[in-house]
């Protein structure tokens, strides 16, 4: 998940800002990143054993800065470390941490220190995981590729637009045809609760 802004989508920590933390961020999602491209290529064992390793320590390394430092945001450590923190908390497993750092993120978006998409992706994986609507439609169910059921679908693409996504009706064709590699087919009509 890249996210721009006003410096570009690789933009630096800004002067003073708590490098070690922003690399060490970065360099978690990357690793993250790289064992779950290389368990998805070759789906063993060892290789699901690395990424659930990997995400357990990322998840650790995140709540002992959150306990230090509060939410790290784009403001603190740069956007590209802020929103490697949220990469990492999204394969957190502790979903407590998560309810957590949502209310953080969502303090630091209300603030400026954060994107407001941050916050979408945050809340929806919450809800979904909670059995409750999403808000933004950003969760996709992986066995139908579409979205787990949206609060008041009628104005998600509104809600959407507010933060910076995509509309839904752009988003999910071109997902579809990624993951499928076939042109879109669409969902069935009781699964599409934005339509």
């Amino acid at each position: 998940m890249e996210t721009e802004n006003a410096q570009g989508p690789a933009a630096e920590p800004p002067p003073g800002a708590p490098a070690a933390l922003a690399a060490e961020l970065v360099r978690r999602a990357e690793e993250d990143q790289h064992l779950t491209r290389r368990a998805r290529e070759d789906p063993t064992a060892l290789n699901r054993h690395f990424v659930t390793r990997c995400r357990a320590a990322n998840s650790d390394a995140l709540k002992a800065a959150v306990a230090r430092r509060g939410w790290p945001e784009a403001g603190q450590v740069g956007e590209p470390a802020s929103t490697a923190a949220l990469m990492i908390l999204l394969h957190t497993a502790d979903l407590g941490f998560q309810l957590t750092c949502r209310d953080l993120i969502a303090e630091a978006v209300a603030d400026g220190g954060c994107p407001a998409v941050h916050h979408a992706y945050i809340a929806d994986h919450c809800a979904v995981e909670l059995g409750q609507p999403q808000f933004y439609g950003t969760r996709i169910d992986a066995g139908t590729l579409c979205p787990y059921p949206i609060r008041h679908p009628e104005t998600v693409e509104e809600r959407r637009q507010d933060v910076g996504l995509a509309p839904l009706a752009e988003h999910l064709p071109a997902l579809r045809h990624a993951v499928s590699g076939i042109p879109d087919s669409g969902c069935p009509e009781l699964a599409t609760p934005w339509t």
